[in-house]
């Protein structure tokens, strides 16, 4: 397969891009400073590296880097700087979805490309109405007054939901939700669910990386799993967390 990752230089985007390398796909990378990664990767035959900012990309480009892809991996996300945070662009997530997607469209292939987007457990998926306590409520509240990022992944994923939505001829979607992310050298034992089986603010669980970028790259690569989550927002847990 060929498959685009868009924030590749990130610290999940990283470790996704190397999942898919272990399963030998052909990756195309779209990163603002390729200095910045693996040495490996610039000599690395299955990838490519485009060197830009995603949203600076004319539509003619942006057309030409999907046309030949069969998933699109979204690791975009806000450095955690006053910069990143409260800076521009306060969409990116959301923008780069809807360009990324609207070239897909445009192109129209004749097999529906796969777009998985990481979330967070912090956003609710309203299709299932998952319901958080009146605490949780308020808290998140004040993340959307307080930290544009948060708002930005709502908004990413209901762009999925509402906009592309479950009966698209040219894209189908999954929205990943980590919960509490850390850093480990290897794949664990981890678990899905539908919908959090704990609070993501008041009793959140740990989710590895490594272990993020191992089930987006089995959702791209493996159908039967892609039949089960896609069109949904699956939650990951480290194995030992959700227990």
């Amino acid at each position: 397969m060929t498959i685009l990752v868009v924030g590749a230089s990130g610290a999940t985007g990283k470790q996704l891009v190397e999942q898919l390398l272990i399963k030998k796909h052909n990756i195309k990378v779209i990163v603002r400073s390729p200095e910045k990664l693996p040495e490996s990767w610039k000599s690395n035959d299955n990838l490519q590296i485009i060197a830009a900012s995603i949203l600076d990309l004319n539509d003619e480009a942006m057309r030409k880097h999907v046309a030949d892809c069969d998933a699109i991996a979204s690791c975009l996300g806000h450095n955690l700087t006053w910069k990143g945070v409260y800076g521009q662009p306060r969409k990116l997530v959301t923008d780069a979805a809807r360009r990324l997607c609207d070239a897909v469209k445009t192109n129209a292939p004749k097999k529906p490309v796969k777009y998985v987007l990481m979330n967070t457990t912090g956003n609710r998926n309203r299709d299932l109405k998952e319901p958080i306590s009146f605490a949780q409520k308020c808290v998140i509240g004040l993340l959307r007054l307080l930290l544009p990022p948060h708002v930005d992944n709502e908004k990413a994923a209901d762009y999925l939901r509402t906009q592309i939505g479950q009966n698209n001829a040219f894209i189908e979607w999954a929205a990943v939700r980590p919960d509490n992310l850390i850093d480990e050298d290897q794949v664990t034992d981890y678990e899905t669910h539908a919908s959090p089986t704990r609070s993501a603010i008041f009793n959140a669980g740990k989710t590895s990386r490594i272990n993020v970028g191992h089930f987006m790259a089995n959702l791209i690569s493996d159908a039967t799993l892609w039949t089960t989550w896609k069109g949904q927002m699956p939650v990951i847990y480290n194995k030992s967390a959700a227990e």
